[in-house]
C-alpha cells in the first residue's frame, strides 16, 4: 500500500516536471514570435498577454512541485 502511494507521488512529480518543460517550450516559442513583431501591434499585445499568462502558470507549477517534493 505504501509503495503504491510513493509510486503515485513519483508519477505526479514526473508529470509536473514535464508540464514545466512544456510551459518553457511554449514560452520560448511565443517569445520568438514576438521578436518579429512591432511592439505596438495587436498581435504583439496578444502574444505578450499569453506569454505573461504562461509565466504565471510556470510560477504556480514550480511552487506546487516544490511542495510535492518536500512531502516525499
Amino acid at each position: 500500500m505504501e509503495s503504491e502511494y510513493i509510486n503515485r507521488k513519483t508519477k505526479l512529480i514526473e508529470y509536473t516536471k514535464l508540464h514545466l518543460i512544456s510551459i518553457d517550450q511554449d514560452s520560448e516559442s511565443i517569445s520568438e514570435q514576438m521578436e518579429s513583431l512591432d511592439p505596438a501591434s495587436k498581435d504583439y499585445s496578444e502574444l505578450d498577454f499569453e506569454y505573461n499568462w504562461l509565466q504565471g502558470q510556470r510560477i504556480a507549477t514550480a511552487h506546487l512541485l516544490s511542495v510535492i517534493e518536500e512531502m516525499l
